[in-house]
């Protein structure tokens, strides 16, 4: 029965990320809560059982069941030399989409690459990031576990590996990837900075204190799409009568006197409406800014590509 109930809890520990990773809607997470609750029940687990704890989440593990299925059918024979050269010109072309931010078509080159060299292991590398670009993280590692496979001292696909698994809250393995990066590249700053950064998070997560709240500010007023987002909301009357109210106490209105109480309240109220307004208005939004935010919180959002 261990075995059974290793098994049990690393699916419990899949169903618990997927409750946290923000793309289900209400209904889904409550199936999921309830399916990690019949699962503990049957098999006599919680959480608390860090002892039957295996050294790979069980996504990384189908992953790498995958690669090694796609390795047994992968022929032997060489590609032509139209095809490496194809391939090439496919890779350039996928590159060239990157610097213009096309992550979607950068994705389509790269894979159109890997149809006519499946041994080429820049290929798989360089779509992981552009999957990190769109937020496909469990896409980009299991690109950056082919590359591995193919070339294992391949530095940047350890690199990749870490960005990805620092981008879906997995601190621990994220810092083991750039580590084994470092000792590939031992002067790499990238390397040095992200490792930096997901071991600052580590301590983040771990600390007692922690809200989870962590949030650039300066990445978020910068986007575009939210300065667009939010000169249209204050068109919003509501809103306007909102903040003119608040601007009124702020500046001696009637409420002004009393220990800045009722203002601290309109400015709450005021955000309410404001995030009301924009989740009513474009709910993909708030998706689309997480994952700017998160893009440029590491080192590698400016990296060439090979």
């Amino acid at each position: 029965m261990a075995v059974e109930k290793r098994l049990a809890f690393s699916i419990v520990q899949f169903l618990r990320d997927q409750t946290h990773c923000g793309a289900l809607n209400s209904d889904e997470q409550e199936s999921l809560e309830v399916a990690i609750q019949c699962l503990e029940t049957t098999f006599k687990i919680n959480s608390g059982d860090s002892h039957l704890a295996v050294p790979q989440p069980l996504t990384e593990i189908f992953l790498n069941s995958i690669f090694k299925n796609d390795n047994l059918s992968i022929p032997e024979i060489s590609p032509t030399a139209e095809d490496t050269e194809r391939a090439e010109q496919l890779k350039n072309e996928g590159n060239n989409h990157m610097k213009e931010e096309n992550y979607s078509s950068a994705v389509e080159c790269y894979t159109k690459a890997i149809d006519l060299d499946r041994r080429n292991a820049v290929y798989y590398c360089n779509r992981a990031a552009a999957h990190s670009k769109l937020g496909n993280y469990t896409e980009a590692t299991g690109d950056c576990e082919r590359a591995i496979g193919i070339d294992p001292t391949y530095s940047k696909a350890y690199g990749r590996m870490g960005l990805a698994l620092t981008a879906m809250n997995k601190y621990p393995e994220a810092i083991t990837y750039f580590k084994k990066a470092l000792v590939l590249d031992p002067e790499n700053e990238t390397y040095k900075s992200n490792l930096k950064i997901a071991e600052q998070k580590q301590k983040e997560a771990s600390s007692p204190t922690a809200t989870g709240l962590g949030f650039d500010m300066a990445s978020l007023i910068n986007n575009p799409a939210f300065i667009s987002m939010a000169a249209s909301v204050m068109q919003n009357q509501q809103v306007q009568q909102l903040m003119s109210g608040m601007m009124s106490n702020a500046v001696g209105g009637p409420a002004a006197g009393v220990g800045g109480l009722s203002d601290i309240s309109s400015l709450i109220e005021a955000g309410q409406q404001f995030a009301q307004q924009i989740q009513q208005q474009n709910p993909e939004l708030i998706e689309q800014l997480r994952n700017h935010i998160r893009s440029r919180s590491f080192s590698g959002s400016a990296e060439e590509h090979s």
